[in-house]
């Protein structure tokens, strides 16, 4: 999930609301993101660093994952997918953009895939704006910011089982690793 550039201390959110013993939908997690990023105690306090992303993992809703991330200027997650969760992500500081793709990909069997001409969706996410998706979906987030620091919240369920991360050049996307929670917890 976060960079392996840069760690920070894992810590529990006491802004996290269990939502009873239901698997939390998108919906639910995009209203939990909502919720967390507008509490500016909790945003404040997490530590930025100037070269590296740092962040915190924060007790989701009804089971979920969730880390409250801060973006120095000029840096990005590069292309990954969720292996299989879904999830929401709010900007609470700052701007971010996502790229993504409207594309349902194959998860197994495969090392290279050629897109199509129009898969590519590129969104602005400023401060108090985000989203939810679903268990498919590939996307890089960016804060193109030469100056300015954004902070973001996230939430998966299930909890990330894995990250895979791909290169992109042109219409060719290449599966480049496949990362497992020990690396970034």
């Amino acid at each position: 999930m976060p960079d392996t550039s840069t760690s920070s201390p894992t810590l529990p959110a006491g802004s996290a609301r269990p939502s009873g013993d239901a698997a939390p939908t998108p919906a639910e997690l995009l209203e939990f993101v909502r919720r967390t990023a507008a509490d500016t105690a909790l945003v404040d306090s997490l530590p930025l660093d100037p070269e590296g992303r740092t962040w915190l993992r924060l007790e989701g809703p009804g089971g979920s994952e969730a880390w409250l991330i801060g973006w120095p200027p000029g840096t990005g997650t590069g292309w990954h997918d969720h292996g299989g969760s879904h999830g929401a992500f709010v900007t609470a500081a700052g701007e971010l953009w996502e790229q993504s793709l409207a594309a349902r990909l194959p998860t197994e069997g495969w090392k290279t895939l050629e897109l199509a001409d129009d898969v590519d969706r590129e969104r602005r996410v400023a401060a108090g704006q985000g989203r939810a998706f679903g268990p498919h979906h590939v996307h890089e987030v960016l804060n193109t910011s030469t100056d300015r620091h954004a902070v973001s919240v996230h939430a998966y369920y299930p909890p990330l089982p894995l990250i895979r991360r791909y290169s992109r050049t042109g219409a060719v996307l290449r599966l480049e690793q496949v990362e497992r929670p020990a690396e970034w917890e």
